[in-house]
């Protein structure tokens, strides 16, 4: 599903839309550096496209993933996945957004966490989580600007590159807890309502 919007401070095309898994190669070609040269991801091993393209069919089964897609290439990408396996925890999501090396600090990072944010609600998610290796001060901040508060550390957890690193979480309720939450709904019930349009357009506007 695509909004597209023309306004003048926008790049033109500019378009959030719902993942496919035809854009598994051009997202394992983001993802790969940080995997490769950062901590930001604990894998060691870049998933081959084939490999990302089972986990964006795997994730659509209950959970959104959008991309950011400028004049045909994708820029950048966020997701929401299952916070845990256990029953009791499935009103609550991890979310995660990665852009394109050279494209920060240009708001497609929250421009996509933005319209994501909004879409997990219509589903029935009343949790997002955020896992971010320290020291990372610009996806601190976005979070945080986002809403999210920290809520703890896992002291040297992973190691990689050399040395051991945290990781801090950061969550950000996603609206009121009710006393009989009904079970969420799978992501193919709430696609292309009006309630999902609205909420592509609050992310979409943020684009420029």
């Amino acid at each position: 599903m695509v909004v597209r919007f023309n306004k003048e401070n926008m790049t033109p095309n500019s378009i959030l839309r719902l993942v496919s898994t035809e854009d598994a190669a051009q997202i394992a070609a983001i993802y790969a550096p940080y995997v490769l040269d950062t901590p930001i991801s604990f894998e060691q091993d870049p998933p081959t496209a084939e490999e990302m393209g089972e986990r964006i069919a795997s994730t659509l089964v209950k959970t959104p993933w959008l991309v950011c897609e400028q004049d045909g290439e994708i820029k950048g990408y966020a997701y929401a996945s299952l916070h845990r396996a256990r029953a009791a925890y499935r009103w609550s999501v991890d979310v995660s957004a990665y852009v394109h090396a050279g494209l920060h600090r240009r708001g497609i990072g929250r421009a996509l966490y933005t319209a994501l944010l909004n879409l997990l609600p219509l589903q029935g998610f009343y949790n997002a989580y955020a896992g971010i290796t320290l020291p990372n001060p610009a996806s601190v901040g976005l979070h945080e600007a986002l809403g999210f508060t920290p809520v703890g550390v896992y002291p040297e957890v992973g190691y990689k590159l050399g040395r051991w690193y945290d990781v801090g979480w950061w969550q950000r309720p996603l609206g009121e807890h009710p006393a009989d939450p009904r079970e969420p709904l799978a992501l193919r019930q709430v696609v292309g309502s009006p309630e999902w349009q609205a909420a592509l357009a609050k992310g979409q506007a943020l684009l420029r």
